[in-house]
């Protein structure tokens, strides 16, 4: 690994310290240059450097009463008008350097939400700032948030909230300008009942009883480091820590804590290589929180505060997979971001591409080939679920009129990753590639980037090998849908003894049970029991199996799962399959409509348009 290191360090001195300042003048120059299809605000015209918020928590109206004061730089003469992402929200009033400003919404778009249009009462010159305060509260549907009673929760006691922004939700929690191309820092006070505890995206900055009322507290938090508005998160409940690391703590309920610290006790394990390979890591702390069962994601990457599913708490080494992603997108996605999500691929191709190799460090080359193999898996599964002509399985996307939540599915994770090991492959293997990913990323580090800006400077470090890079078929890789052109030649080694050992079962008749022994399952990695056992059985694989089969003793325990755990991977599967059984067809959207109300908004907006739902007054299209 050091070795490795070292020789990654050199190609990177040698490849662009020269050039770097002149680049990053130019990336300065044309980061605004592009719109966005998911954003209405202005941000050709005008940038967010800062946000301060202050957040008062109503847990009985499921509402968030609140200020936000953003500091604008004009990116123009005379700038006196801008506009700023919204959804659902109540705005109370509007300000300018503390003067009342004029303010107007605009119609309401289906997943844009609405433009509110503000009017500066004095014209601002380019470069200047202004402090724009808007008062508003959110609605308790706000598509960003999840207010859990107390019977949702493992303690049963108290509520808990908790945010999912990503792609396009923080306008419902905050009016800002809501697109990946805008980065900012961030100041945060949060006022909450005083059983609770607060977290957020953000390093802690104190504590103090609210002074307007002692039976709450108010927590502080500050992000010294500018990220987009969809990496802002908050958490409140009944929350316990212990610390994992010397600079991590892990965060959840008190009924699950102690586990918890024990599963994720790899942590800085984990960052120190991830440091080794991709450099110092910028965000301070790193913390972990384990949220409810309805989250929607295995993970989300929040600054300083990784968000996790409690699926991955299954007392196997399964979650080492997330984590490490998690860790992967503080230098690719939130140190390093797509401008805008239709190259979400720079986003998590990259990740998936570091993710391995963390794993290729700490475990084998052969642990990331084998890694890779399901990866192409997934791909093939997306691809085979949206349709092989469908333009979302494009590696870039056009996403005009398009829900970003449309779009989600492995294509930007396994497809960018087989790009880049694809690219690893023709440049001269995995230290020689993964210089260029270092370098990219010290080179974009705190800017936003297309898919252009990154294929620029790959032929600018590979200079020396652009004839091979020119017979790449980008067209096919970037912009075709289905899978890739080109299909990389792993090392089945780790796989095939997964398929060898399931064959052996499956085929057994009962004279052979006595040739199995417990050596033939202790010989497998943790990783590679999961695969065996998914491939044997796997619990949500074979209720998926059964009710394509129309088995309809499966039914009861599908609806069952898709309903006990609300994480994406597994609820929108499942209810598909009984919807498509067309018996069940219609206990299907029963099922869905009984439980809509605990499910997180975007998990319960994704499954009422597989099954047809129409969410304005419930009933089945």
């Amino acid at each position: 690994m050091s070795e490795r290191t070292g020789a990654v360090k050199r190609v990177h001195h040698d490849r662009i310290t020269a050039p770097l300042v002149l680049l990053r003048f130019s990336i300065t120059c044309t980061s605004i240059m592009s719109s966005d299809p998911c954003s209405f605000s202005s941000f050709t015209r005008c940038v967010t450097k800062h946000l301060n918020l202050s957040l008062h928590l109503d847990f009985e109206r499921h509402v968030i009463r609140a200020k936000v004061e953003l500091t604008v730089e004009a990116l123009e003469d005379r700038f006196a008008t801008l506009t700023l992402d919204t959804r659902d929200l109540k705005i109370l009033s509007v300000s300018a350097n503390g003067q009342p400003a004029c303010f107007s919404l605009g119609p309401k778009h289906s997943f844009k939400g609405t433009p509110l249009d503000i009017t500066l009462p004095f014209d601002v010159s380019r470069g200047q700032h202004v402090i724009v305060e808007v008062t508003y509260e959110t609605s308790p549907s706000a598509s960003a948030l999840q207010w859990l009673t107390p019977e949702q929760t493992a303690g049963k006691k108290h509520p808990y909230l908790f945010s999912q922004c990503q792609a396009h939700h923080c306008r419902s929690m905050v009016p800002c300008q809501d697109s990946p191309s805008v980065k900012h820092t961030y100041y945060a006070q949060v006022s909450v009942p005083k059983d609770l505890v607060a977290v957020m995206s953000a390093v802690r900055d104190g504590q103090e009883v609210d002074p307007q009322d002692n039976n709450r507290i108010i927590y502080r938090f500050r992000q010294p480091v500018p990220m987009p508005s969809y990496l802002i998160a908050i958490v409140v409940g009944a929350l316990e820590s212990r610390e994992i690391g010397p600079r991590s703590r892990v965060w959840s309920e008190k009924e699950f804590a102690d586990k918890a610290a024990y599963e994720f006790s790899e942590t800085e394990t984990m960052l120190k290589t991830a440091e080794d390979l991709a450099g110092p890591y910028v965000w301070g702390q790193y913390d972990i929180l384990v949220l409810p069962p309805s989250f929607p994601y295995g993970g989300m990457e929040n600054p300083c505060l990784t968000f996790a599913t409690p699926t991955l708490l299954a007392g196997d080494k399964s979650l080492s997979n997330v984590i490490a992603h998690e860790i992967s997108h503080s230098w690719t996605g939130n140190l390093v971001t797509n401008k805008t999500w239709e190259h979400f691929w720079l986003n998590e191709g990259h990740t998936v591409y570091l993710e391995r190799m963390i794993g290729r460090c700490m475990e084998s080359e052969q642990f990331r080939q084998f890694k890779a193999i399901g990866g192409w898996k997934d791909l093939q599964d997306s691809v085979n679920t949206f349709g092989a002509n469908n333009p979302l399985t494009n590696l870039v996307p056009s996403l005009q009129d398009v829900d970003p939540d449309d779009a989600f599915s492995s294509v930007p994770y396994e497809k960018g990753f087989a790009l880049l090991y694809h690219l690893e492959e023709l440049m001269g293997g995995p230290e020689v590639f993964m210089g260029f990913v270092k370098s990219y990323i010290q080179l974009f580090a705190y800017s936003s980037v297309t898919t252009e800006d990154w294929k620029n400077y790959l032929f600018t470090y590979f200079k020396d090998k652009v004839d091979i890079l020119n017979k790449v078929d980008w067209n096919a890789w970037m912009f075709t849908p289905g899978m890739p052109p080109v299909k990389p030649q792993y090392d089945t080694t780790l796989a095939d003894a997964c398929i060898a050992l399931s064959q052996r079962w499956t085929k057994a008749k009962e004279q052979d049970l006595g040739s199995f022994t417990e050596y033939d399952v202790k010989s497998l990695s943790s990783h590679q029991l999961i695969e065996f056992l998914s491939l044997l059985l796997g619990l949500w694989s074979e209720h998926l199996l059964c009710v394509c089969a129309k088995w309809e003793e499966a039914v009861p325990l599908a609806l069952k799962m898709a309903t006990e755990q609300g994480r994406m991977k597994f609820t929108r599967p499942l209810f598909r399959e009984v919807f498509n059984f067309e018996k069940y067809r219609k206990e299907a959207v029963r099922v869905f409509l009984a439980h809509r109300a605990a499910m997180h908004p975007v998990t319960a907006g994704l499954v009422a348009k597989d099954l047809k739902v129409d969410a304005s007054n419930s009933s089945s299209l």
